[in-house]
């Protein structure tokens, strides 16, 4: 039975963000390896509508951050762990500007990436 809540990985996410922008200058930097260039971000929502989890204690939220230049870009954050302690395993650029990178496949509550096969034009 999984014990990790909604508002649990929702806490866990924004604890880490925050942390790590404090660490970073104020800003979220995240890298993108497609654009190969070091994103500087904003949070501006941890998306809560689900849990989503990928098994074996490892779960994931998407997020809603901007650039300074207005960009929007929709990160996975995965986390493992559970409820006592939450760590950040992996950030990831799903979508920019609503242009996915990839896309997500559930089977039996279970997550996993697919390949993006819609673009928009």
């Amino acid at each position: 039975k999984e014990t990790v809540t909604v508002p649990m990985l929702s806490k866990a996410i924004k604890e880490y963000v925050a942390s790590d922008s404090k660490l970073k200058g104020g800003s979220f930097l995240v890298f993108d390896p497609v654009d190969k260039k070091i994103l500087q971000l904003t949070l501006s929502k941890v998306h809560e509508e689900k849990l989503s989890t990928l098994g074996g204690g490892v779960y994931f939220a998407c997020v809603d951050c901007q650039t300074p230049d207005g960009k929007t870009y929709d990160l996975d954050i995965f986390m493992k762990g559970d409820d006592k302690r939450l760590e950040t395993t992996e950030v990831t650029v799903h979508k920019v500007d609503g242009q996915p990178r990839y896309n997500w496949s559930e089977k039996d509550g279970i997550w996993s990436k697919v390949e993006a096969t819609t673009k928009k034009p």
